[in-house]
């Protein structure tokens, strides 16, 4: 390859079309088209630095996009910066830096949206249908209201005007909606094209004008017990010395379903890795279920050691695992009916949606086994967002101890 500039053009439009590599062709006045060796065509501007006398390269852009007319023109240009003894390259760079600052100056939510969705929802989402669920919902209820609006201009008056019509009627996908467009607006401000409170957030902020999801949603089967009321309930739970008040524990430590604790098994745990692994062959969607656990939920375990060498919580004769109505029995006896011990897994998921909201909400679908593709992301179920939970988990249990 010739490293010095030629003068003179030398490509024409069929060398270029037929061009194989890996080498470089040299066109003159420092254009250079770089072919690969699986043949992938790019334009570079060479020249030599007068301070350090090294060569240097550009990237003008691919074959595909750039012709060799248009790659002339832009090494000419790159070539008059050169000779006023200036940086191509910076001079590039602050280029692009000017354009996108000029462009996030009149961004609107819904360009904020698509760019969100593209640079952070698609590349952590192996499912096509997380990310569809992502537009549709923000095309559906947000885009109308505030999708042309600037960033700057977006307050709480626009976010309520999209939720309040839905809240009550359609509570989980409002719910949703609004932490989609909090991290939407996390994110903007995060890149500067926007300052001030979210106008999204819920905890201190919308919890003081929105009723309480958990309050408003119909529980069609299973009583729940208030959230705020699990420290004392769990006070008085530990007084009690029954394997059925340690399993009961153990299911608000874990939000696991209560079948799934009553045949919790030792060859399932991990002490060291503090890791309660579920087979599939056991749970209700029947695929394998990790969970993280607390350092509460590791020593009611500790505690559990030596009760039996195969069943965590063992029944009565020690023969098999806990009845199934050993916890809902306990309830009773403690006056909580009609609490039900499957409802103590919608304290926990109101508790995620109203103070646990800095973690996504795939981490306590993920946390409750939600894994059919309406209820859940089903994107994550294969990660299953273990670091996550496990912070979650331990907020949990610090919440409720």
């Amino acid at each position: 390859m010739d490293w010095e500039l030629r003068t003179a053009y030398m490509l024409t439009v069929k060398e270029v079309k037929n061009a194989k590599g890996p080498k470089w062709y040299g066109d003159g006045k420092g254009l250079y088209l770089k072919v690969t060796a699986t043949d992938t065509k790019s334009w570079v501007f060479r020249w030599r630095d007068k301070a350090s006398g090294k060569l240097r390269d550009m990237g003008l852009g691919p074959v595909t996009i750039l012709s060799l007319a248009d790659a002339r023109v832009a090494a000419q240009d790159a070539h008059r910066i050169v000779r006023g003894n200036g940086d191509p390259v910076a001079k590039k760079k602050i280029e692009k830096v000017e354009e996108v600052v000029a462009l996030s100056k009149n961004m609107t939510f819904d360009q904020a949206a698509a760019q969100y969705i593209a640079t952070k929802i698609e590349p952590e989402s192996k499912n096509a249908k997380h990310v569809q669920q992502w537009t549709n919902t923000i095309a559906t209820y947000a885009s109308p209201v505030i999708g042309s609006l600037p960033l700057d201009e977006i307050n709480r008056h626009h976010v309520l005007a999209i939720l309040e019509p839905i809240w009550t009627t359609k509570t989980e996908t409002a719910t949703r909606l609004r932490q989609r467009i909090e991290r939407v607006l996390g994110w903007a401000t995060v890149m500067d094209l926007r300052d001030g409170e979210n106008p999204a957030r819920w905890e201190n902020y919308l919890d003081n004008v929105l009723p309480s999801p958990g309050k408003i949603k119909t529980v069609k089967h299973f009583e729940s017990m208030p959230y705020s009321e699990l420290h004392e309930f769990l006070k008085d739970l530990r007084q009690r010395p029954a394997t059925a008040a340690r399993a009961l524990e153990y299911t608000i430590l874990t939000a696991a379903r209560s079948g799934d604790v009553r045949g919790a098994q030792w060859d399932e745990i991990n002490l060291k890795t503090k890791t309660w692994t579920v087979s599939a062959a056991r749970m209700k969607m029947k695929r394998e279920h990790k969970v993280p656990l607390s350092s509460t939920a590791i020593k009611l375990l500790e505690n559990q050691k030596g009760e039996h060498e195969k069943w965590v919580f063992p029944g009565e004769r020690g023969k098999n695992c806990l009845s199934n109505m050993a916890m809902e029995t306990l309830l009773r006896r403690m006056g909580r009916k009609p609490i039900t011990v499957h409802g103590m897994r919608s304290s926990f998921k109101t508790w995620c949606q109203e103070k646990a909201t800095k973690y996504p909400d795939e981490a306590s679908e993920l946390a409750l086994s939600h894994v059919n593709s309406d209820a859940t992301r089903s994107a994550y179920a294969k990660s299953q967002l273990i670091d996550i939970r496990r912070k979650l988990m331990a907020d949990w249990a610090k919440f409720v101890k």
